[in-house]
């Protein structure tokens, strides 16, 4: 009698760890179908709990780049845009310098051409002092003030810094915000620096009578202005280049988020078919289980009572 109450029991505390172990797969399975998540503590899966916390710190760090990307792309259309109108003002100034150098043009002419000339001036400062979307100076390079000052005697000088420092945007990958005015407003001219306020300016004061011979220095202030068209232009190419560099980048970082959200879906989210699948094997073993246990049992209580 012993015997067979011994080997009752075990059968009973199998089939009953059986059948609780069954329970415990069909209610995880539920909760994983019900939330979409595979796990929902990190005990549960401690592989797949660290996969995804360094999937998400990536997503962070991410998110960082592209928030830098998008400002680092205003900055930079930004910026070209001011260079480009400043393109087209020197072009307009060059206009004028080749009016008042023919000698057709009389004193009067000469005086409306530096008149026209000093509001190009004016504007080009204004221009060279613009800001971001964001109150930031363009071309300032790392400085927060203005990038130029005009002093008593108008003569115009670049207090910014000497580079425009670099955005991080992706791993390893950093470009620059921008382009100083040192690189954007001066140049040398015929071996010393000058800059396009020096040329205008210098060009103004000698049509209105500061010159001696207004025609020559008309030709002369002429060689200047192409100098600064060419260090627009140079702005210009280096701008755009750094544009197509943020789209790039952009694209790439569109691509990586795909990807980190198509892994961590792999690591954690709940393949619905397969759950289901799961959870209909799982019903089915626990009735036939259930179903075995109640047979046996009966057996097993038969015997004993003969």
């Amino acid at each position: 009698m012993s015997s067979v109450t011994n080997s009752t029991g075990s059968f009973f505390n199998r089939s009953l760890a059986q059948m609780a172990d069954l329970r415990d797969g069909i209610e995880r399975t539920r909760t994983q179908i019900a939330t979409g998540r595979k796990f929902e503590r990190g005990s549960q899966d401690p592989a797949g709990a660290a996969q995804l916390r360094s999937i998400d710190r990536r997503a962070a760090l991410a998110a960082v780049e592209g928030d830098n990307a998008a400002r680092l792309g205003q900055d930079l259309g930004a910026a070209a845009t001011e260079v480009e109108a400043v393109t087209a003002l020197l072009q307009r100034a060059r206009e004028l310098a080749v009016q008042a150098a023919n000698t057709a043009t009389g004193a009067d002419g000469r005086q409306a051409i530096a008149f026209e000339l000093a509001q190009l001036s004016q504007e080009l400062f204004s221009r060279a002092n613009s800001t971001s979307l964001t109150g930031e100076p363009l071309f300032a390079g790392q400085s927060s003030g203005l990038a130029f000052s005009r002093d008593a005697a108008g003569t115009v000088t670049y207090i910014g810094t000497p580079e425009s420092g670099a955005v991080p945007v992706a791993p390893g990958t950093a470009i620059e915000r921008g382009l100083p005015g040192s690189e954007v407003f001066t140049f040398n001219l015929n071996g010393s620096p000058s800059s396009a306020f020096a040329v205008l300016d210098g060009l103004v004061a000698a049509l209105q009578g500061g010159a001696p011979d207004p025609v020559a220095a008309a030709k002369s202030a002429l060689e200047g202005i192409d100098a600064a068209l060419d260090t627009a232009g140079r702005a210009t190419a280096i701008l755009g280049t750094r544009m197509a560099w943020v789209e790039q980048v952009e694209a790439q970082q569109a691509d990586r988020k795909i990807a980190r959200a198509e892994r961590r879906s792999r690591v954690g989210d709940t393949d619905i078919a397969d759950a289901i699948a799961r959870l209909q094997q799982s019903l089915t073993a626990l009735e036939a289980t259930q179903s075995a246990f109640a047979r046996v049992s009966s057996l097993k209580l038969f015997d004993a009572l003969r």
